[in-house]
């Protein structure tokens, strides 16, 4: 495989503090790039990322758009780099699949973390997202500790502070997985891919994101099976409904004191089961 290009570059800057110039210096900033998604000799997309995990990318991005329904309809994956161009990740499909790409076949061209950029109708863009059937629930303590686990896992963005994660968190084991990316989007797909590639469960965990969240982070999620989805950011009014119709609790604006849940609250309990259960016990 091809060596990628590295995630971040050192970019030259001046530093002004109360209207003086102090310094000039470099800082960490997130690379981004063209990647083309391409089965079957046919671009199906391109869009601008971070080039790192492209390959999660890329079987997340095929999952999540209904492309494939496991990873194992992939035949091969090649990453493959084209100078100054960008990249493109190369995918050959199972028999069957590839006719029927061809018959939804669509453009998406756009700028960082566009999700829904050249789509061809209305009902495209608020498709309704499958419903799960994940039913665990999880306490609030479980949630502070994703969401302290999420930011001490965040490489890229403690480098440069101008990226987005996403992470899938299961109580037993911690934090399983983070990606991240210049789009949220990007960052969620590649959480998909890779928790696909390792054949990881996810009706006992729950995704966390760093990002605002809107119809297509859940049309997303709902994809990757979650029950529950906890966001940094606020919702949008449709990202809400989605959820509601998908069966998916959103809880958002989280933060180290606390957190608003909007859809399907019956996910979240006060306290951890087994010190319910000891509490019951007692009385």
């Amino acid at each position: 495989m091809t060596n990628l290009p590295s995630a971040v570059v050192r970019i030259s800057r001046t530093v002004w503090r109360d209207g003086v110039a102090l310094e000039t210096s470099e800082r960490a900033s997130p690379a981004e790039t063209a990647i083309a998604i391409v089965y079957d000799g046919g671009t199906e997309a391109v869009m601008m990322a971070s080039p790192q995990d492209v390959e999660d990318f890329a079987i997340g991005f095929s999952l999540t758009e209904g492309i494939i329904g496991a990873p194992e309809e992939i035949e091969s994956l090649e990453i493959v780099e084209h100078a100054d161009a960008g990249l493109e990740a190369r995918m050959w499909l199972k028999r069957g699949l590839g006719e029927r790409l061809g018959r939804r076949r669509r453009n998406l061209a756009g700028p960082t973390g566009c999700g829904l950029c050249g789509i061809d109708s209305l009902e495209q863009a608020v498709k309704p997202a499958r419903r799960v059937e994940a039913e665990r629930t999880f306490s609030a303590s479980e949630i502070h500790e994703a969401l302290e686990a999420l930011s001490r896992a965040q490489a890229l963005n403690h480098a440069t502070r101008a990226v987005h994660a996403a992470g899938f968190f299961r109580p037993e084991t911690g934090l399983i997985a983070v990606r991240e990316d210049v789009g949220r989007h990007n960052a969620l797909d590649k959480l998909a891919g890779a928790l696909a590639r390792a054949g990881e469960g996810t009706e006992d965990g729950f995704v966390v994101l760093t990002s605002r969240v809107s119809v297509e982070m859940i049309q997303k999620a709902a994809v990757v099976g979650v029950g529950l989805v906890v966001a940094v950011s606020a919702p949008t009014a449709l990202g809400v409904r989605m959820a509601d119709e998908a069966g998916i609790t959103l809880a958002a604006i989280a933060r180290s004191d606390g957190f608003e849940v909007f859809t399907h609250h019956h996910r979240i309990i006060a306290a951890e089961p087994e010190k319910l259960a000891a509490g019951g016990a007692g009385q």
